[in-house]
């Protein structure tokens, strides 16, 4: 094998590694995480071998409501500051939105944020949803989510350092550290935020390698650190107050805080669930007594994650009675809130599936038993009990359906939520567990309405995050199981005893039966069929779609022609998406083609059916009419560039603003070219001609025919489309498919071909012909196609993704002309739209850039040999 080829397969191999990475991404981190937890779980379990459940029980009971009131309302001055956070990247980013609506999707947020942490639902997501419905580009919106993020890691990190640097002594003999280290890196830390802080202070920009950063000026920063220390500093608080008279003083105990909920943050555990538990028992366990600890910690994420959350359900209620619609600021909160509905009742959800399941492996009072067994049979409070459990998994299942508003999962958990309901009074008289029941289903009847999309819950396979929330979940409760009953010694014989006092063989069989049915599901989603595809289009379908086609706006929407793309009509059959399939990506292209109300629901319907089919649903050129409607399905938005549109009735060759074109076209005129349109019926007389002038151009640029998103020269789809044509001394020397449609709203050009021996200048002559002739005939506007990644190199403070395609375009002339193309289109003087790919995450995107790619290619053959 010679060094080329080696190069190759060396080359070859190393991309193939990359792009199974790529695919398998988020399997690894959810492995990962799992590990991390499991390991986590196990010391937690090793520092609380001393500890017995009666003693937690009691050190619950032994805190006072005075105490848990002042937590309460800790949780709520440090919900305000949160709420801040928004306002203040906002304004950072220089966008403005009513402040109730604001205060909504902020509380909401990190409601849900805190719940499940970076788990399946995540509080990006909802601000995604949410700030789109309130005018906001999603590069303004990812800029808000990278605000608050790194002002809270900044926040945290200057926080821990003061507090660290004051209370060095304690804290280091608590982490068992020295003291002078301890004081070196907290200093070294606000050494470099206070030098960070300096050099923003006018609102500096950094660059490096063709990236920039803006960094917030002094008074916005002063501002953010303000409200972050504020929030980290009640959130400590929370906790604080609920522990038991100790000699921790308040300071060392929040350098304790932040460090664990730093490690939490990093774990990507959802709520960085035992980690922060593991942290603070390490930190603390000198100090206070574990099982202390353990209530303490108990109530804390009780009242600082679970209460929130029930009370935005409760706000959630109170605004569909219609009763605070006053005025309108409220009025848009409300109507937001509503909109926000399906991702809190979804994580409620989630929190009542796990309430269940963890309340199956602990014992219930013997009061509760004892009243139970003068009334029920043991056979029901047993069969309450070990199915109230798997409906908790029932439960947690159902809310990924409930957060993609899917009425199938409305239903199953409904009913599962009733049955629960009842079987929360005959398996332990639980009253707080079915309260909790009875507001989750008075949410979903409120709500009903919300949850419209027709689409089968069975079919909805779990993702890896999905997966390994519930393993989470499984794992916590088989630890709850092991420290509740650690007491008593395992035997066989406990699987068989059916007895009113004997629990720990009933919570041994709630977990068993969790197991089989967790790890079937898991199954059932890791090693369900193969994705499949779906079929092309049959010649109805295809008469179908061009007869929409016409009666629209979007002269792109012509390419349905070629036939090579799948197409999805929407229940009426008046609209319809056209999309590719490669690999695991089901790529739609462009908008929607027919009514745009229709638009949500078939954009919902797309993503619906590429799930079932096993693939990731991607949206390939959307422009921003889309956005919203992406947002509510969970995708996200990555601009690819900007098209360039050109105003035909402000067109006039005649004034300095196209002097170079109209020389170019006056020069053409002189060398002797002719300019024609020639109407489809009379195409077919000239294909020959049109044939050899493609096939000479193909041949020039050593290119092959490209698909997808572009024409090919195929007989059937010339013929089909007026032709724009360029003569000399009657042969043809260069021609352009004219793409239009019966409003005249549009035009555009596909295939666009020239000969070798066509004289200089020849496609700026077609060019400004086909603009004027366009103009004589009444269209409005003329479509110059998509400059990619253009309008992208200059943003402050943007996205990486943004920053990734600003330095592609500034420095990538030896891959792709990016800034020619720009220029070239400029030249016309266009206004320039944005366009976006929406896809569930930036490693879909790039993998969904990839598999476009070989779409337009004709597959990996076709890329390679151009």
């Amino acid at each position: 094998m010679s060094e080329e080829s080696s190069a190759v397969v060396d080359e070859a191999g190393g991309s193939r590694l990359f792009r199974l990475f790529l695919i398998y991404r988020l399997y690894i981190l959810a492995a990962a995480s799992l590990l991390v937890f499991a390991l986590v779980a196990l010391g937690i379990y090793r520092l609380t071998a001393e500890v017995r459940y009666d003693d937690v029980l009691a050190a619950l009971s032994a805190t006072s409501w005075s105490d848990i009131a002042l937590a309460a309302g800790f949780t709520l001055l440090s919900f305000l500051a949160l709420i801040l956070y928004d306002a203040n990247a906002l304004d950072y980013i220089g966008r403005k939105a009513p402040f109730p609506s604001v205060a909504v999707t902020a509380f909401m947020a990190y409601a849900v944020g805190n719940t499940v942490g970076f788990g399946p639902l995540s509080g990006g997501a909802i601000r995604f949803r949410a700030y789109s419905r309130l005018g906001l580009a999603p590069g303004d919106t990812a800029r808000v989510i990278a605000f608050v993020t790194l002002a809270f890691g900044l926040g945290l990190l200057s926080v821990s350092a003061l507090a660290a640097l004051a209370v060095a002594p304690r804290v280091a003999s608590i982490l068992g550290v020295d003291a002078f280290w301890l004081r070196a890196a907290a200093l070294l830390i606000l050494l470099v935020l206070i030098g960070l802080f300096y050099s923003g202070r006018n609102g500096h920009v950094l660059r490096f390698k063709g990236f920039e950063l803006r960094l917030p000026d002094s008074r916005t920063a002063s501002r953010q650190f303000l409200v972050s220390a504020f929030d980290i500093a009640a959130a400590a608080s929370v906790l604080y107050v609920l522990l038991p008279d100790t000699q921790v003083g308040w300071p060392t105990f929040l350098a304790v805080y932040a460090v664990a909920i730093g490690f939490g943050v990093l774990s990507h555990v959802p709520a960085g669930l035992g980690v922060f538990e593991a942290v603070i028992m390490a930190g603390l366990s000198n100090a206070i007594s574990i099982d202390q600890l353990l209530g303490s910690l108990v109530l804390y994420r009780l009242i600082y994650y679970v209460l929130p959350l029930l009370l935005a359900t409760v706000l959630l209620l109170i605004t569909e009675m219609r009763q605070l619609v006053l005025r309108p600021g409220v009025a848009e909160a409300a109507q937001l809130a509503g909109k926000l509905a399906p991702a809190l009742i979804s994580t409620l959800s989630l929190l009542l599936g796990a309430m269940l399941i963890f309340s199956s492996v602990v014992p219930t009072p013997d009061s509760d038993l004892d009243f139970l067994a003068g009334y029920l049979p043991l056979p029901i409070v047993e069969g309450a009990h070990f199915l109230s459990s798997l409906l908790g998994l029932l439960l947690l299942v159902a809310a990924r359906g409930l957060g993609q508003r899917l009425d199938g999962a409305w239903w199953v958990a409904l009913a599962g939520a009733s049955v629960a309901f009842a079987f929360a009074f005959l398996k332990a008289i639980a009253v707080f567990e079915a309260g909790l029941l009875a507001l989750f289903i008075v949410a979903l009847l409120a709500n009903a309405r919300a949850f419209d999309r027709h689409s089968s819950l069975l079919r909805q396979a779990l993702g890896p995050s999905w997966l390994a929330a519930i393993a989470v979940i499984i794992v916590t409760a088989t630890l709850i199981l092991l420290f509740v009953y650690r007491d008593t010694e395992y035997a066989h014989e406990l699987w068989w005893q059916f007895e009113f006092s004997e629990e720990a063989p009933r919570g041994l069989r709630a977990l068993l039966g969790l197991a089989i049915a967790s790890s079937a599901l898991a199954l059932f989603s890791l090693l369900r069929p193969a994705h499949f595809r779906t079929e092309g289009p049959t010649p109805a379908e295809l008469e179908r779609a061009v007869a929409i086609t016409m009666g629209q706006d979007f002269a792109d929407a012509n390419l349905v022609r070629m036939g090579d793309k799948r197409l999805l009509f929407s229940p009426s059959g008046k609209s319809y998406i056209m999309y590719g399939i490669h690999g695991r990506s089901w790529i739609a292209l462009a908008d929607p083609i027919g009514l745009e109300e229709e638009f949500p629901e078939l954009v919902w319907q797309f993503v619906g059916a590429a799930r079932a089919g096993g693939g990731r649903a991607a949206f390939y050129q959307i422009s921003p009419i889309l956005l919203s409607a992406c947002a509510d399905v969970g995708l996200r938005a990555f601009k690819l560039g900007e098209l360039a549109i050109i105003d035909l009735p402000q067109f006039e060759m005649k004034g300095s603003r196209f002097a170079n074109l109209r020389q170019s076209h006056n020069r053409g005129l002189r060398d002797g070219l002719t300019f024609t349109v020639v109407p489809p019926h009379d195409v077919a007389a000239l294909l020959p001609a049109l044939r050899a002038v493609s096939d000479g151009w193909l041949a020039h640029h050593n290119a092959k025919e490209k698909t997808f998103s572009l024409g090919a020269f195929e007989d059937s789809y010339v013929l089909e489309q007026p032709v724009a044509v360029v003569r000399l001394e009657d042969s043809i020397v260069a021609f352009a498919t004219l793409m239009v449609t019966d409003t005249k709203a549009e035009a555009t050009v596909d295939l666009m071909r020239f000969a070798p021996e066509a004289p200089k200048g020849t496609m700026d002559f077609l060019f400004a012909s086909i603009l004027d002739y366009l103009k004589a005939e009444g269209y409005r506007q003329f479509n110059l196609g998509m400059a990619p990644l253009s309008g992208m190199a200059q943003r402050e403070a943007a996205p990486v993704w943004d920053r990734v395609g600003g330095v592609l375009f500034e420095h990538g002339e030896r891959f792709y002309n990016f800034k020619g193309l720009r220029a070239f289109k400029s030249k016309f003087h266009p206004r320039w739209e944005p366009r976006y790919l929406a896809v569930s995450n930036a490693t879909g995107a790039a993998l969904a850039l990839m598999d476009v790619t070989f779409l337009i290619g004709g597959g990996v053959k076709g890329v390679i040999s151009k």
